[in-house]
């Protein structure tokens, strides 16, 4: 139960970042596209990308720990062993767990790019810095 918890946890975490993603991508696309835009909007979806690849992950986990969970009753009540099949559920949600996780990473290294990038693009047309003010 403890694996849902957390399991559900990072959902939560993901689609809020879905979210504001998503959020992002529709002001930006408001306005007239130019270049720079343009590369934004790819950044977001290959960001969004990284995410529902996070949201998948996570949500198979959580479907392998209850199926690990469901098939470990099942087995008390049948008095059989099940020890393989617990295995390979249990271990794939874990597996998928950590694929969701390393997903979410990705994501954040693509998110502080990006503020990297805006940073520095904002330094660089800056009028305090052009005038040595």
């Amino acid at each position: 139960m403890f694996m849902l918890s957390g399991i559900g946890a990072l959902l939560n975490v993901f689609a809020t970042r879905l979210a504001r993603v998503g959020d992002q991508a529709d002001q930006l696309s408001a306005g007239p596209c130019d270049d720079i835009l343009a590369f934004r909007l790819r950044s977001l979806r290959r960001r969004s990308q990284a995410l529902d690849f996070a949201v998948l992950a996570a949500a198979l986990a959580a479907a392998l720990t209850c199926a690990s969970v469901f098939v470990l009753f099942l087995a008390a009540l049948a008095d059989r062993p099940a020890a393989v099949l617990l295995f390979a559920l249990f271990g794939g949600a874990i597996v998928l767990t950590m694929l969701a996780i390393t997903c979410f990473v990705g994501e954040m290294l693509l998110a502080s790019r990006g503020v990297r990038r805006a940073v520095d693009q904002s330094i660089d047309t800056s009028p305090e810095l052009e005038t040595g003010a």
